[in-house]
């Protein structure tokens, strides 16, 4: 089949591939967790672009990055719904050749105040999951982690 002609509405789920998916999104989230634990987030960089995503979020979502709350706990519905779905789409699209991987599906948590769990986790595009975690980071909602991870290691050599 040539590309042409290539409908991706009509293509099939294929169960190997989705699992593969699977492995590389739960891999990619156990590595950034690791990371939380290991460097507090407000020190964190996570790209070559941070600042300039991070003025541009603020531009282009002001609703969302100028509200705390919006950025620690994600709508998925206002994201997901047609207009949230085109504003972003259009916002991911300027940093096609800027971002590797860009548009790879990824996982994020929801709240920021919680871990990675089943009810707390959802599948985006890797350049959303940046935008919020640079902007989660620079507010500081990530340090938390650290210092949960930091007073364990305390407390097992301690025991």
């Amino acid at each position: 089949m040539s590309m042409s002609t290539f409908d991706p509405n009509q293509a099939q789920n294929l169960p190997e591939i989705e699992k593969q998916i699977a492995v590389r999104c739960v891999e990619h989230a156990q590595t950034y967790w690791s990371l939380l634990e290991k460097v507090r987030g407000s020190a964190l960089r996570l790209t070559k672009l941070d600042q300039e995503i991070y003025t541009d979020f603020e531009e282009t979502f002001p609703e969302v990055a100028s509200n705390d709350e919006a950025v620690r706990k994600i709508d998925e519905d206002a994201m997901k719904s047609p207009a949230g779905k085109e504003k972003w789409r259009n916002f991911i699209m300027k940093y096609e050749k800027k971002v590797a991987d860009f548009n790879f599906g990824t996982l994020i948590r929801m709240d920021a105040s919680d871990e990675y769990t089943q009810n707390n986790t959802i599948f985006l595009t890797r350049f959303q999951f940046y935008v919020f975690e640079i902007a989660r980071c620079r507010r500081g909602m990530n340090d938390w982690v650290f210092e949960q991870a930091r007073k364990a290691k305390a407390s097992a050599k301690g025991a």
